[in-house]
């Protein structure tokens, strides 16, 4: 990973001032170990007119592996080897992020004994670079920074520049230029906003997350027109995180208007905000839904096919409807942190005895899944590739044969209503298809009538009139007369 930042100057002030900014000496080169690797800092140009420094980020993939223990980008490849052949060595993320606030902590903070006057006032900057992931295009990168006062240069990389027909990749090469900033600030745009770009991070976010974003986003955060989608890239779309900074930030917001102190007021919006009208997030939604549809199907042994880590799973543990809860997945990465979501090793033993985790494939059958009367595939389906949909169809409406299925799956029409979301690009960058709501009732009505099933659809979430809801759901119930067919071969 690279990145640069150039400033210049004139003999009464010289641009080699940079080095007393960044704490870092022109005409040395350094090291400094970082937890994923070696961060270097030189100046492949230094004199009164025009100054570099450099921060090169070697990345030990092995360690990246090893200390992620499976948390956030760093882990999240299920194939093994795609844990350490991934484009972390080489693009723009939180990882740079992290060295940028370890190696310049001073600079970011502003401080500078030696040289203050020049720390407070405003800098000729540019800040190139070479690769960074931008999921939203340059577009969005344009109005993350434009509205902070860079003149933004964003250059979509192409997949293959031997093959243009394949269009650009996620990747751009960026050039910030500014006259009007600071070098604290400019640092602090880079450290949060280059793993908003990235939409990831390779470290868990916890808590003490939103002091670091409130910190590095002072000044600017609070009037940001981006303020909302920033705070949840940021926070990892944890929306429990996410909602306390939002609410932290309109109390800056609002003592900046008022040109009082945020302690003045706090009481105050605290009680307003309480009583505010959230929206509730998709995921909560859809999983209500399923909910719903499986008390109305009269279900108690429920199996979650792709449980992942266990949200459905525990849901379903509430009611005390449900006696027989199996949760499988491909990934003994989720299974492990299911496990904990469910505190499986302090759970009582009459609670243990209603739900098993297990690992499974649903491209094959498994003798294991037979004899239940429901089971759910949300947002499974989209993430196989489609000559595998096959394999999972059998292994499901042929071989388990519940008397329910559940199947969620997004509804790529609505993508056109994710503002951040670039045309034509896939909700997660795991889905192998996203189907229209016509794609998926075809596919559905052909898997019911093929396995002696009758199928309804459900919309989830808001129902636009134009574009359909975000998730679509297909429900499943084994007809009358292949139930009366099974009981009397049994």
């Amino acid at each position: 990973m690279f990145l640069t930042i150039t400033t210049t100057g004139t003999p009464e002030r010289p641009a080699t001032d940079l080095g007393f900014l960044l704490h870092k000496h022109p005409e040395k080169s350094q090291a400094f170990s970082t937890s994923y690797g070696t961060a270097h800092v030189l100046y492949p140009e230094a004199d009164d007119q025009r100054c570099t420094a450099a921060l090169l980020l070697e990345v030990d993939a092995v360690a990246l592996v090893r200390r992620g223990k499976g948390k956030g980008r760093g882990g999240a490849p299920d194939a093994a080897l795609g844990q350490y052949v991934n484009d972390r060595p080489y693009a723009a993320s939180s990882l740079l992020a992290v060295a940028l606030s370890g190696v310049f902590s001073s600079a970011m903070r502003g401080v500078c004994t030696a040289r203050p006057e020049r720390a407070a006032e405003p800098l000729p900057l540019r800040v190139e670079v070479p690769a960074l992931p931008a999921r939203g295009g340059p577009e969005l990168v344009r109005r993350l920074f434009e509205p902070l006062g860079w003149a933004v240069t964003a250059e979509p990389v192409a997949l293959d520049t031997e093959f243009p027909q394949w269009g650009d990749s996620r990747y751009v090469r960026l050039v910030l230029e500014s006259e009007t900033l600071t070098l604290a600030q400019a640092l602090r745009h880079l450290y949060v906003l280059l793993p908003v770009l990235d939409d990831a991070k390779h470290y868990w976010v916890a808590p003490d997350e939103v002091d670091k974003l409130l910190r590095a986003g002072e000044g600017w955060l609070p009037t940001h027109p981006e303020q909302k989608l920033i705070t949840s890239r940021y926070l990892s779309r944890r929306w429990s995180l996410t909602r306390q900074a939002m609410e932290r930030l309109e109390l800056v917001r609002l003592a900046e208007a008022d040109d009082t102190e945020v302690e003045e007021i706090d009481n105050a919006v605290g009680a307003e905000t309480e009583t505010e009208e959230r929206p509730t997030p998709l995921a909560v939604q859809r999983r209500d839904a399923i909910l719903d549809e499986l008390g109305r199907s009269g279900a108690a042994r429920v199996l979650d096919l792709g449980c992942g880590q266990g949200q459905l799973v525990q849901a379903l543990l509430k009611d005390q409807r449900y006696t027989d809860i199996v949760g499988v997945d491909v990934s003994v990465r989720a299974l492990t942190i299911a496990s904990r979501r469910l505190k499986l090793d302090r759970m009582g033993e009459r609670q243990a005895s209603r739900v098993k985790l297990f690992q499974g494939s649903l491209a094959y059958t498994d003798k294991r899944l037979k004899g239940y009367d429901a089971a759910v595939l949300s947002e499974v389906v989209e993430h196989l590739d489609p000559p595998r949909l096959p394999a999972l169809e059998y292994a499901v409406f042929g071989s388990a044969r519940p008397r329910t299925v559940l199947v969620t799956t997004p509804n790529v029409e609505y993508n056109v209503r994710w503002e951040s979301l670039p045309a034509g690009h896939v909700r997660h960058g795991d889905h192998r298809f996203e189907w229209t709501r016509e794609e998926f009732r075809a596919w559905a009505g052909a898997v019911a009538e093929r396995h002696g099933y009758d199928v309804e659809y459900r919309p989830v979430g808001p129902d636009d009139p134009e574009v359909g809801p975000p998730t679509q759901m297909a429900v499943f119930t084994m007809s009358t007369q292949t139930t009366e067919k099974e009981a009397k071969a049994a």
